[in-house]
């Protein structure tokens, strides 16, 4: 919001720099909450703190050659318009605006931005993320859901922060689980799938269920019981020989249930608003993925142990000469000549970082694979990729129900479909009882808003290390910290904008407005909510956290309550403070709707 000015000071600093024999250094603006006014400061504490590593502090300690440094550029700037005073405060130089002109450029930026408000300038930096990869051949749950909407926020405030973005999926499309759903359902089921998109998702899933309690030994099992699973077992296993070996029946089959679970995956992406660009499959990569085997192997990071019965192996410690255990001994192929998901992890990666060109590479994983993502960087980083110092595992915890964890094998979990159907039956409920005069046609696009909203912020607003107890009240409760309290702060802001118009035909919302009259400490504090946002977009890209986002959409909200219960707007007596106020409400219900799309939320116009 204050660019030009920053520039203009940074530039008159670097000149003072040049004549001072001063080291160069990189400097952040911080902002100065309102005291009066409102204000941006910068510390030449670094600066002083190089100058005097490099020999050149003139003798003076650093704290009070940073204080000297923020003398001479305060004397060098002088007086610059709208700066109402400039203070040389020890280490930090603090520049003050005057109210009116702080709170018009905060308004007048955010109106004039419209949805971009917030969004950073371009970076140089392509990023992938990695994420909405379950396994085929089973049915999207609620612990899937997590990883999906941690993805997608994530991808959408890197990309909103200014970096080139590509989303991708690398679902499991072949495995013994695969296997063992495809040997079932030839042997037991074929030709009895029902025809609708989520239903043979789902029918897949409790094939696989069956299945297993099939191929599991059973306490006192009886020997025919014995005979019959361990012939079940034989025949699983001839299927899986079947596929290795390319037998056009078994792919046949393989790739048209495939094809059944990607549809409800996709069709689910939909109604979570995501949008994945690259698809890259397990399946895809397991040949490939050899000959990354024979290459490392010819390059010495891999050891070939196959001729003394053994697997080939990197030592990953030894060959990044660490004395501690840290990273340990990694198979990358079996003495079958089988790969396992490391082996396929680093084709999946050759092809991101030479086929796509990323330079940063986010995981977005199952925070039980932290040691499996650590070693498959590490092992980047010795084949001389550079890209693997910024490889990312975005971790996340487990999502279990207050009943207890859930288990695909055996059964027990909760699909994702059921819970977006509950939220959407049950707000549509509320919306019939509290407000019954919305239109038939209205309600059910509402309910998806609202429902979707309450799903995502429910996933969004607990740090993504920690385990989630998913609880659908909670999540749809329109107090406290949930997605339809935020969503009805944006209600209430258009509910104010709406009547204004209605009440006033030519009122012009487009128009400068003057903030010349003592601000309330309920408009200081939105007008400081406000001003965070551009700044928090960055930290939450830079740190990969969507958290600080959903906490911030928050805070937003909960300040624009506070001010729609204090102060007057519409009420205002004086017609200059009514249009300023109402510039202000507008500016909010824009930030609250930028904010709430970086975590994939959209609100209703109304509730």
């Amino acid at each position: 919001m204050f660019e030009r000015e920053q520039q203009d000071i940074q530039a008159r600093i670097k000149t003072i720099c040049a004549e001072n024999d001063i080291p160069e250094t990189e400097l952040k603006w911080n902002s100065i909450p309102f005291s009066g006014e409102w204000g941006i400061s910068i510390s030449f504490f670094q600066m002083a703190a190089n100058e005097a590593k490099a020999g050149k502090g003139k003798g003076l300690a650093v704290p009070q050659r940073a204080a000297q440094i923020a003398e001479l550029v305060k004397a060098s700037i002088g007086s610059m318009p709208g700066i109402s005073h400039i203070e040389a405060s020890k280490a930090y130089l603090n520049l003050y605006f005057s109210t009116p002109e702080y709170a018009s450029r905060v308004v007048n930026t955010v109106l004039e931005a419209g949805p971009r408000f917030g969004a950073g300038t371009p970076k140089s930096e392509r990023v992938m993320v990695e994420y909405a990869q379950p396994n085929t051949h089973h049915s999207f749950h609620i612990g899937h859901a997590r990883n999906t909407i941690l993805g997608e926020a994530l991808a959408r405030i890197v990309q909103f922060a200014g970096f080139d973005t590509i989303r991708a999926s690398y679902p499991g499309d072949i495995g013994l689980g695969v296997i063992t759903v495809i040997w079932a359902y030839d042997k037991f089921y074929r030709g009895q799938e029902p025809s609708g998109i989520h239903e043979r998702g789902q029918w897949l899933a409790g094939i696989y269920v069956e299945a297993t309690r099939l191929l599991e030994p059973k306490q006192n099992e009886t020997p025919e019981e014995k005979t019959r699973r361990e012939g079940f077992e034989a025949e699983r296993r001839e299927v899986y020989r079947k596929w290795d070996a390319g037998d056009p029946e078994v792919r046949r089959l393989w790739l048209e249930t495939r094809e059944w679970s990607l549809q409800e995956l996709r069709d689910i992406l939909d109604m979570l608003e995501a949008r994945i660009d690259v698809w890259f499959f397990e399946s895809e990569v397991d040949e490939p993925s050899k000959a990354i085997v024979d290459e490392l192997i010819a390059r010495d990071i891999a050891t070939d142990e196959r001729p003394n019965g053994g697997a080939v192996i990197v030592k990953i410690d030894e060959k990044l000469g660490l004395t501690k255990e840290k990273y340990r001994t990694n198979v990358i192929l079996r003495s079958d000549g089988t790969t396992l998901y490391l082996t396929k992890d680093l084709a999946l990666a050759r092809d991101k970082f030479e086929k796509y060109h990323v330079d940063r590479s986010i995981y977005v994983i199952d925070m039980r694979q932290a040691l499996h993502m650590q070693q498959t960087f590490a092992i980047l980083k010795l084949w001389g990729f550079p890209q693997a110092e910024k490889c990312y595992h975005l971790s996340y915890g487990q999502v279990s129900l207050p009943e207890g964890a859930m288990s695909a094998r055996r059964g027990r979990v909760v699909l994702f479909k059921d819970v977006y159907d509950e939220a959407i039956q049950r707000v549509l409920a509320v919306i019939a009882e509290k407000n019954p005069s919305m239109p038939a046609n209205e309600r059910e696009g509402v309910a998806r808003k609202i429902g979707l909203g309450a799903l995502n912020y429910s996933m969004l607003a607990v740090d993504n290390n920690r385990d989630i107890v998913f609880d659908v009240n909670e999540a749809l409760s329109f107090d406290g910290r949930t997605g339809p309290y935020i969503q009805n702060a944006f209600v209430r802001a258009n509910s104010i904008i709406k009547k204004a118009s209605a009440e006033n035909a030519h009122l012009d919302m487009t128009a400068p407005a003057q903030y010349d009259y003592p601000l309330s400490n309920h408009e200081v504090e939105l007008i400081e909510q406000i001003t965070r946002f551009p700044a928090l977009v960055q930290q939450a890209a830079s740190e990969y956290r969507p958290l600080v986002i959903a906490a911030y959409a928050y805070e937003l909200a909960n300040s624009f309550h506070s001010f729609y219960h204090a102060v007057p707007v519409l009420q205002s007596s004086e017609e200059t403070v009514r249009f300023a106020r109402l510039r202000l409400v507008a500016a909010a219900k824009q930030t609250i709707a930028n904010a709430l799309a970086l975590l994939g939320i959209t609100a209703p116009e109304v509730m």
